[in-house]
């Protein structure tokens, strides 16, 4: 192999293994426990509705990563007749205080705003 090929290969390798390490220890972390306050507001405002097979609800759940224990939520295929009497068409669904109601993930700022809970990460 060339070296100067080499030697180019190998500053991009390095310059890769810097940029994978900047952005991890930079990137928005949700670790266990971050967001306890904000869940158990979320939860006095609103409640999930959802299923174990459902990839939408599990995406929804690692937003609150361990946070999420103190969200109100129903497993709709173990509460059947409280999903049915709400008329739940889809997973997730967040049903609200004021009776609205938003199908599908929703991410972490629009729940606060929807809420008015805020969303502090400690």
């Amino acid at each position: 192999m060339n070296p100067q090929l080499k030697k180019y290969l190998l500053s991009a390798l390095v310059l890769l293994i810097v940029l994978i390490v900047a952005w991890w220890l930079y990137k928005p972390q949700q670790a266990n426990g971050q967001l306890d306050e904000f869940a158990q507001c979320v939860a006095e405002e609103a409640t999930m509705y959802g299923a174990y097979s459902c990839a939408h609800c599990q995406n929804q759940k690692k937003m609150f990563s361990d946070s999420f224990r103190f969200v109100k939520y129903v497993e709709c295929t173990e509460d059947t007749k409280t999903c049915l009497d709400l008329g739940i068409n889809g997973y997730p669904t967040w049903i609200f205080g004021d009776g609205s109601r938003v199908e599908g993930e929703m991410q972490l700022e629009n729940l606060s705003t929807k809420t008015n809970c805020p969303l502090i990460k400690t």
